[in-house]
């Protein structure tokens, strides 16, 4: 164990130092030329190319990027592995953990080229100029390593950190159709998904040539989306809803009890997403600058105020407070924060997570109670609503004081055009979600199935789907 805490000390003193070395450029320019590398002949002017990297900026979205693979394993895996009954719980997990795997090499091969190369389609999505990491990885040329450039660190840095939230997005989906969809499709449909849906909304917002992105000025409705409120949440949450009708409802549901079989696996999960979850937001800065602060503090209130908000609710309705309910409360603030934590001041994240805790508590009781639809763990009352009431309240919210941009305001500062550009946004991301979704669980649903078996799904899906179980008692 001494070794361990002795390799835990070096790499945090590493990375303080590191911190510590970093100077220069503060905010990420995609645009940006390449630093070359080298030695010989050429070694000064190429140390001087290096020194653009801005060493903070590097160690902070390293660690950024390694909170938010957390948050999809062991933090989501946890998290819904509580909520679902103890015969499915292997089943959750392994779709977490498996999406790590598949979609990180379909984010490397393909996705992000399709969402952040230039327009093909007419800009509905991105074109093949990264297929297979072309640009985006060092290489050799004119006798020297050269590195391409995303502002103050490698693209290649950029990439991963965009890469993760590629992960995660599939897997928030896996909530609404737990328990009861065959692993081999939820396989296929997460490929898919992600190549047909994820990739061009993550285009049209976070391209520098897209049509809903903020700093293109070209943009017909330039809207705000620091850290995917639309791109990943909405996207996500109104996709589960859509899987969660089409696949109908579980065995039994509404006839019998399935409440959660750990929750003390459910407050670890969240507590780690919470956690996570400052990489997600603050590291949408892409460097360790002010932006990332206001980020970092304005996500852990909007986290705080949907707590409280929920456990409230809660409290009022049903007369008791519940650790689910908290837990689903920190979930949604943090969920509607995400797409403003970038222009709006910490004390509106308070507003908005207390919205959130609200809003998405009556989406997962009375909405989901009145349409009898079967959300399993609740995907689309968290993420679509909460992404939702996030994403419109940032066109509210908006500050000057937060963006740096005399334009960069919100209906509070008289600017209506950008809650007009927010719900145009919301209104494609939803659109594309629900019918690309429908076109792809029907092709699956013809070709290869979607549900388990009658047989299957009342074994539980640890055993039908890998034969595996996540409780043995001798």
């Amino acid at each position: 164990m001494r070794r361990v805490y002795r390799q835990i000390a070096y790499c945090t003193f590493l990375t303080f130092f590191l911190s510590l070395s970093g100077t220069g450029q503060i905010f990420a320019d995609e645009a940006a030329p390449p630093h070359a590398l080298g030695s010989g002949a050429e070694a000064p002017a190429q140390e001087e190319a290096a020194a653009e990297f801005n060493n903070a900026d590097i160690a902070w979205m390293m660690v950024a990027s390694a909170l938010v693979l957390m948050m999809t394993a062991p933090g989501l895996a946890l998290f819904y592995g509580g909520l679902v009954r103890k015969k499915n719980i292997l089943g959750v997990m392994m779709q977490c953990v498996f999406l790590m795997g598949l979609m990180s090499i379909v984010w490397a091969l393909w996705g992000y080229s399709l969402a952040f190369g230039s327009d093909i389609l007419g800009g509905f999505v991105g074109g093949f100029d990264h297929i297979l990491l072309k640009g985006v990885i060092p290489s050799w040329q004119d006798g020297a390593v050269v590195i391409p450039a995303n502002g103050s660190i490698p693209k290649s840095l950029f990439m991963v950190f965009q890469m993760m939230f590629f992960i995660i997005t599939p897997a928030l989906i896996c909530g609404a159709f737990a328990e009861r969809m065959k692993f081999s499709s939820m396989v296929v449909f997460s490929v898919l998904w992600g190549t047909l849906i994820y990739c061009p909304i993550a285009h049209w917002v976070w391209s520098d040539t897209g049509w809903l992105c903020e700093w293109n000025e070209n943009a017909l409705y330039p809207a705000f989306d620091f850290a995917g409120g639309t791109v990943v949440h909405i996207s996500s949450g109104f996709s589960a809803l859509v899987c969660a009708i089409l696949l109908g409802k579980r065995l039994g549901y509404g006839q019998e009890p399935m409440p959660p079989h750990n929750l003390t696996y459910t407050f670890i999960g969240a507590t780690m997403l919470w956690v996570g979850w400052f990489g997600f937001n603050a590291g949408s800065a892409v460097g360790s600058n002010p932006a990332a602060v206001n980020a970092f503090v304005a996500t852990h209130l909007a986290a705080a105020g949907g707590v409280l908000a929920w456990a409230v609710a809660e409290w009022f309705f049903n007369g008791k407070p519940s650790i689910l309910g908290a837990c689903s409360g920190a979930v949604a603030g943090l969920v509607c924060i995400t797409p403003a934590c970038g222009t709006v001041t910490p004390l509106s994240g308070i507003i908005l997570g207390l919205i959130a805790g609200f809003a998405c508590y009556f989406a997962c009781t009375s909405l989901k109670s009145k349409f009898k639809y079967d959300d399993s763990l609740d995907a689309f009352g968290v993420h679509g609503v909460g992404g939702t009431v996030g994403a419109l309240l940032t066109g509210v919210f908006a500050t000057r004081a937060i963006t740096g941009n005399a334009d960069g305001s919100g209906l509070l500062e008289g600017n209506s055009q950008q809650l007009i550009n927010q719900f145009v946004s919301v209104g494609a991301a939803i659109l594309i979600s629900v019918i690309g979704t429908i076109i792809i669980l029907k092709l699956i649903d013809l070709t290869m199935g979607l549900r388990v078996s009658k047989d299957g799904e009342i074994q539980g899906l640890d055993l039908s789907q890998h034969g595996e179980e996540g409780y043995i008692f001798l």
